[in-house]
């Protein structure tokens, strides 16, 4: 597997979404709290730290050929990726500046990231 199949794929494995939910949930707290160092820590090092040692030690070789590794080669384009990081950056600032509203919208802009593919099937960008 190639490393750029290895920087897809391990995007979809377990470990690395746990890891990227759990870093997310801790960071958003400690953003509430202004704890700007600890809240970058928070959401940075684990899911790099994650995504070395899955795109290192993991066979990912089995995500690739599931349905969703299909998806995510078709839909995962780096558009997608900036959407999802926008999303990131949105609940931060919610949180951040304690407007909880914005909590909500970067989480569903995160999804929308995620799920682009599901809701408009006709941006299809890569072949099967």
């Amino acid at each position: 597997m190639t490393p750029r199949e290895k920087t897809l794929y391990h995007q979809i494995h377990p470990l690395k979404l746990a890891t990227d939910i759990s870093a997310e949930i801790v960071s958003l707290y400690l953003f509430w709290k202004h704890k700007l160092l600890a809240g970058m820590l928070a959401l940075l090092v684990p899911p790099v730290i994650a995504s070395a040692l899955i795109m290192r030690l993991a066979n990912l070789e089995i995500y690739k050929q599931s349905a969703l590794g299909r998806y995510i080669r078709d839909y995962m384009t780096p558009s997608a990726v900036a959407i999802r990081v926008l999303g990131t950056v949105i609940t931060h600032v919610g949180a951040w500046s304690r407007k909880p509203a914005l909590i909500p919208l970067g989480l569903m802009t995160v999804l929308l990231g995620w799920l682009r593919g599901k809701l408009l099937p006709n941006t299809r960008t890569r072949t099967p």
